[in-house]
């Protein structure tokens, strides 16, 4: 402890006041420091840590699931909005003063889908704001009901949130234009400039068209990223539930004339489980009925009914292959072998509404989608999977990548976890991912045992060739 003495007894005693003074200012200066720095540990505990990506979060959340037994969610919604109708559940409307981040100066905002129909699952949807995240209540209040005695049930229950959209500035700078929808099982859509929904993707395909029947994963729960003021890109993670798998995505999405989505998973083996027999990586979906192929079809006016005309897929060689689709009369499974394919995709080629004639549908403007690989795949196939249908409410068209083995994330010799990456194209229609001849139309001829194809192929660069410019066929069947 330091001692303070005076020099001198003889100071009188106004000097020995002005001293004493001066020394306790000395003190107050000298000791505080130590003071302060000895009471820091318990004057205020540290901040929470930032959340600005909460896809580590979910990684973990579906690994520690998939180290015990699948388990179904213990909510489910009520019989009495499962029975709606179609008509019934649509007139659900959600109300766009009830958005998520309306009276904010943001270019995104969030509307929610009701539970009810087909939609049979609720999904827990939490808000990531950097702060932390917010799980967001459901209220009956957020949506407007044609009945009073469904909106009185509705209250009493509290079902849940079946789903969400993304709404964005896409086709004006005053419009709200869903640009990307995530609703049902891991099914979720997107939308390029003045486009129209048509194709659908999921998270995973498992067991597609196999005899033992298809596991159908879901979405169990979401978490959205507030974006900051005029941010044009938007993050959201989703935790993935199955009977033998758990999985971890995350969507970056970016609207424009194609709306891109930067996808990143993690998919993890449930302990006690085996790989399923079939994965499919990035699975599509679409609808065909018929095409000009076919003329058209008795007892109805249009002339072409479809979502998508064809896959077109690139292989390792860069080499591009076009495959139209068709309406089958029995299950039709093509497959396509190739290492490190370099995109795959359902497209609406055929542009023109002269060739569908349904101002309704609006065929013509219908979304096509490219699946782009990041990374070396390896060795697999594509596979296109055609149902037969005879109503065009049906999605009967998938295409997915399906790997000979499963690459290991983890450094295993028996992968407990694969990790996969691409991007997802939402293009509007007409748009094609290269410049070289596209097939624009294949039209069909039989004569007894023979058949004739007429297919016709349009490029700019096929436009300026000289009519008498050599070209050659190659035709190839699966």
């Amino acid at each position: 402890m330091s001692v303070f003495a005076f020099p001198d007894s003889r100071l009188s005693p106004a000097r020995r006041f002005a001293c004493a003074v001066s020394i306790f200012l000395l003190a107050v200066l000298v000791f505080p420091a130590s003071f302060s720095m000895a009471a820091s540990p318990s004057a205020k505990a540290p901040p929470e840590p930032v959340i600005t990506d909460p896809f580590p979060s979910v990684i973990q959340t579906a690994k520690k699931r998939a180290g015990r037994s699948f388990k179904p969610a213990e909510t489910r919604v009520p019989e009495y909005l499962l029975s709606l109708s179609e008509s019934q559940w649509q007139s659900i409307q959600f109300k766009p003063e009830e958005s998520l981040w309306r009276k904010k100066p943001l270019l995104f905002d969030i509307e929610l889908f009701h539970p009810g129909f087909i939609y049979n699952r609720q999904v827990t949807i939490n808000i990531v704001d950097g702060g932390g995240q917010t799980e967001l209540p459901f209220s009956p209040d957020m949506f407007s009901y044609t009945s009073k005695a469904l909106a009185e049930r509705v209250a009493q229950t509290l079902p849940g949130f079946a789903g969400f959209r993304i709404i964005y500035p896409l086709n004006s700078a005053s419009s709200r234009d869903n640009v990307a929808s995530f609703l049902g099982a891991s099914y979720f859509h997107g939308v390029g400039k003045y486009a129209r929904r048509g194709v659908n993707a999921r998270g995973l395909a498992v067991n597609t068209a196999l005899p033992e029947g298809e596991e159908i994963p879901y979405f169990r729960e979401f978490w959205i990223v507030t974006p900051k003021p005029g941010d044009t890109s938007i993050t959201v993670c989703a935790l993935l539930d199955a009977p033998n798998l758990t999985g971890a995505y995350r969507y970056s999405i970016t609207p424009g004339t194609s709306t891109v989505m930067d996808v990143e998973s993690r998919i993890f083996l449930r302990k006690g489980s085996v790989w399923p027999q079939k994965i499919g990586i990035a699975p599509l979906t679409s609808m065909f009925l018929y095409s000009e192929t076919e003329n058209g079809r008795p007892g109805d006016y249009r002339p072409e009914v479809h979502n998508s005309d064809g896959l077109l897929f690139s292989n390792g060689e860069k080499a591009w292959y076009w495959a139209p689709l068709l309406n089958p009369s029995r299950l039709a499974v093509n497959t396509f072998p190739m290492e490190n394919p370099r995109g795959f995709g359902l497209m609406q080629r055929d542009a023109f509404f002269d060739h569908y004639q349904d101002i309704g549908n609006r065929f013509d403007r219908k979304t096509s989608v490219w699946v782009e690989p990041q990374g070396d795949w390896g060795a697999g196939r594509i596979e296109l999977i055609q149902i037969p249908s005879g109503e065009e409410i049906h999605d009967n068209i998938t295409a997915f990548w399906v790997p000979d083995s499963l690459v290991p994330a983890d450094g295993a010799e028996e992968p407990k976890v694969i990790s996969l990456a691409y991007k997802l194209y939402w293009m509007t229609p007409g748009v094609t991912p290269h410049a070289l001849g596209r097939v624009t139309g294949t039209r069909l001829v039989k004569n007894g045992e023979t058949a004739r194809f007429f297919i016709d192929f349009e490029s700019e660069e096929l436009k300026n060739l000289p009519e008498d410019f050599g070209l050659t066929s190659l035709v190839e069947t699966p």
